[in-house]
């Protein structure tokens, strides 16, 4: 079942805001992304991009670019309550 993303917001420290279709709300750390996966290094070293973050058309995710992006089923399953 998809959980989908209503909302995304950027925060401090390479964190994210997330709220999803059936209300629930997370807070997402991309930090262990950066040492993980090249493309997730721009969100540091590209000023002004992690902040670009949006949700992708029909809520199954988020995206920064073409390139840098993240399922809506990670962000719900690896994302942590609020």
């Amino acid at each position: 079942m998809f959980h989908k993303v209503r909302e995304v917001t950027p925060l401090e420290n390479y964190r994210l805001f997330v709220e999803f279709d059936n209300g629930e709300r997370k807070i997402y750390h991309i930090k262990p992304l950066l040492a993980k996966w090249d493309p997730f290094k721009d969100l540091v070293t590209v000023q002004g991009l992690f902040d670009q973050v949006k949700v992708d058309p029909g809520g199954y995710g988020i995206s920064w670019n073409d390139y840098i992006d993240l399922s809506c089923d990670e962000l719900y399953y690896y994302g942590k309550n609020v």
